[in-house]
């Protein structure tokens, strides 16, 4: 890992990518948005190959995926190091810029010859176990976490969002393009166990929870698998399945039904 992340680190167009990025996004990125919005509302029936060029660019540019929090600690203990930094996407979405959320991965910009001018005051470097309280800290108050590339396949950070997120509103809140994948999991909640107080649905960014006959009931098509829901269930009814192994429960359940 280490030698796989310095090789693709060291790499002369990453370099430039990764030292030009947050400038770009602090200068480009509402611009981009509000052109894409209007592409889709004025030109919808050619819209969907604006998104899948987009898409496509951006896989191999900078591309993210949810994770719940012990995926996300078991990759800070892959990494070289560990830079927190203020989230560029709150700076653009409300003019926060003192939200320290987000984890530099094998990025230090010290060393690097990164020079992020806005941030510098923010920039702080910090050991895997402070890292992972901190993301315990995040996931209590509900902050999805996700992990994203700096010129596919590096992996350079790992972000704790709300709606403020960039990625969010494109993806999620306006649907004009796709920014990150999904977790490799799927929520359950444990009907016997739900006391329908709906915490879970209430904290929920994807709006991916349902009340069905007095219970809380997950979406699925809409969940993304973050599992930061759980925090709130103080009955310890929701849990995170595989989703091969989700897929395979609604089969049994299906095939069940129908005899």
């Amino acid at each position: 890992m280490g030698n796989y992340s310095a090789e693709l680190l060291a790499h002369q167009d990453r370099q430039k990518y990764i030292r030009h990025f947050i400038p770009n996004v602090q200068r480009n990125a509402q611009a981009n948005i509000a052109k894409l919005a209007w592409a889709k509302e004025h030109f919808p029936s050619v819209y969907r190959y604006i998104r899948a060029i987009g898409t496509s660019r951006m896989k191999r540019i900078h591309f993210g995926q949810v994770v719940p929090l012990e995926d996300a600690e078991r990759i800070i203990d892959m990494v070289q190091s560990i830079t927190r930094i203020a989230c560029v996407c709150r700076s653009v979405s409300s003019g926060s810029k003192n939200g320290r959320y987000c984890f530099m991965l094998g990025i230090d910009p010290n060393n690097a010859g990164i020079d992020y001018a806005d941030l510098q005051s923010s920039l702080e470097t910090i050991p895997p176990e402070k890292a992972k309280e901190l993301l315990r800290q995040f996931d209590e108050e509900g902050l999805v976490h996700s992990v994203w590339t700096m010129k596919t396949p590096f992996i350079g950070a790992l972000c704790n969002c709300n709606q403020d997120c960039l990625a969010y509103k494109v993806q999620v809140q306006s649907d004009l393009l796709d920014l990150m994948f999904k977790a490799e999991y799927v929520a359950s909640i444990e009907a016997s166990a739900c006391t329908g107080c709906r915490r879970c649905q209430k904290l929920c960014q994807f709006e991916a929870i349902d009340m069905a006959h007095g219970c809380c009931k997950i979406n699925e098509q809409k969940c993304y698998g973050c599992g930061v829901c759980r925090q709130v269930c103080d009955t310890d009814a929701i849990t995170l399945q595989e989703k091969s192994y989700a897929q395979e429960v609604r089969h049994e359940s299906f095939r069940d039904s129908r005899q």
